[in-house]
Parts: structure tokens; C-alpha cells; sequence
């Protein structure tokens, strides 16, 4: 039974491996197997995967500066990600877990995107580098494609941009708050060395100061 449950896998990963021993392993959660579980593999295949995507976002993004590729890296290995090709692979169904766990789903995500990651730390130890790289840009393309129209914010990029020209962080003020309690406006500005203060309103302090960060990058001419 177990066996063929495994075989299964096997095939929806579309990797073949010599030895079912490895996937089994990083199938099972330290709920069913406290001492032989996937911990030590999930450690590497983290590693492993870290590696894969920092290749390719330079690969996709000569030009970009390392903030933005760091940010657009943080959306592709996060939990969330990682949980949402799990659940594309029906991870869960083929996972050993405890009694304890089998019904459990605030901690669904985390359980899966650890499993995933201890799935690719053992095609790696099974198969080498070259395989795992082709598995991890198969079931990432989709969120690797999207990555290209991934928006960096208007504070982050006058950020990056002010301490790398200037080695200091933009100066932001609340201006004014009006209107109703349960409808405010917000007034703010931000400045950079050698700028004017520029304005941004919103119905957040955050929103006024995203505007006046993007009102300052696209007078000057930044972005």
C-alpha cells in the first residue's frame, strides 16, 4: 500500500528515482515519525531552492538592482508560494502524518511548504543538481513569468534609490489630518537631500506617504 501510494507520487512529480526510500522520507511529518521525518531534508531542499531562484532572477534580470531582485526572490520562496505548488502537487495527500495533524488546517501551509522543500532536498540527494533545477523551474514558470510585472513600491524604491545615492533614508512628515473621523484625509510629505518637499494625500497615513514618495520619483525623473 505504502509502496504504491509513493509510486504515485513519483509519477505526479514526474521524476524517477532509484530509491523510494528518500521520498518517503520527505513524505513524512515529525507527527508520524518523530526521529526518521523530513526536518533534515526540508533544511537543504530550502538551500537547494534558494539557490535555483537566485540563479534564475539574475538570469531573467541582468539590470536590476539587487533590492528589487531581493524582493521579487522573497515573493517566489515564501510560504505562500511554496503551499500553493504543494497544493497543485496534492502533497498532502501522499504526506504521513499523525493522528494529531491529519485534520489540522491553520498550520496547513506551514506543513506544506516545508514538505515541499524536503521533497526537493531529496531529488537533489537522489538525483544531483541539474534534475532539481528542472523541477523547481517547472512548478515555479508560472510565479517566475509573473515576477516581471511584480510593482515595487513607491517607498521602497525612493529608499533604495536615497541610500544609495545619498547613504540616507527619505525624511517623511505628517502634515495634517481633516475630514470625518470614519473618512480621514491624510496629509504627508517626504524629502530627499538636494530635493523639495513633495505632497501626497490618502486616506491612510501609509497611502499619503506611498503618494508623495511616488509624486517625488516621477517629478525627478527616478523611475
Amino acid at each position: 500500500m505504502k509502496q504504491l501510494k509513493l509510486e504515485k507520487f513519483e509519477n505526479i512529480l514526474e521524476v524517477k528515482f532509484k530509491d523510494l526510500t528518500l521520498v518517503e522520507k520527505s513524505l513524512t511529518h515529525k507527527s508520524y515519525n518523530s526521529k526518521d521525518n523530513y526536518e533534515k531534508l526540508e533544511f537543504l531542499g530550502d538551500r537547494v531552492l534558494a539557490l535555483v531562484i537566485s540563479k534564475k532572477l539574475l538570469e531573467i534580470y541582468p539590470e536590476e538592482s539587487e533590492g528589487i531582485i531581493d524582493k521579487k526572490f522573497s515573493n517566489l520562496v515564501n510560504r505562500k508560494t511554496c503551499a500553493s505548488i504543494a497544493k497543485k502537487l496534492n502533497l498532502r495527500k501522499y504526506m504521513f502524518l499523525g493522528e494529531s495533524f491529519k485534520n489540522l488546517k491553520r498550520s496547513d501551509d506551514k506543513i506544506l511548504s516545508d514538505c515541499l522543500e524536503a521533497v526537493i532536498g531529496a531529488i537533489y540527494l537522489e538525483l544531483g543538481y541539474n534534475t532539481t533545477e528542472k523541477f523547481i523551474i517547472k512548478n515555479w514558470e508560472i510565479y517566475l513569468k509573473s515576477s516581471k510585472t511584480t510593482v515595487i513600491d513607491s517607498k521602497t524604491t525612493l529608499q533604495e534609490y536615497s541610500l544609495k545615492k545619498f547613504k540616507l533614508l527619505p525624511k517623511y512628515k505628517l502634515q495634517k489630518i481633516s475630514g470625518p473621523h470614519h473618512n480621514p484625509n491624510f496629509k504627508a510629505t517626504v524629502q530627499i537631500k538636494t530635493s523639495k518637499k513633495y505632497i501626497g494625500f490618502g486616506n491612510s497615513k501609509k497611502i499619503a506617504q506611498q503618494n508623495a514618495a511616488k509624486n517625488l520619483l516621477y517629478d525627478m525623473k527616478i523611475i
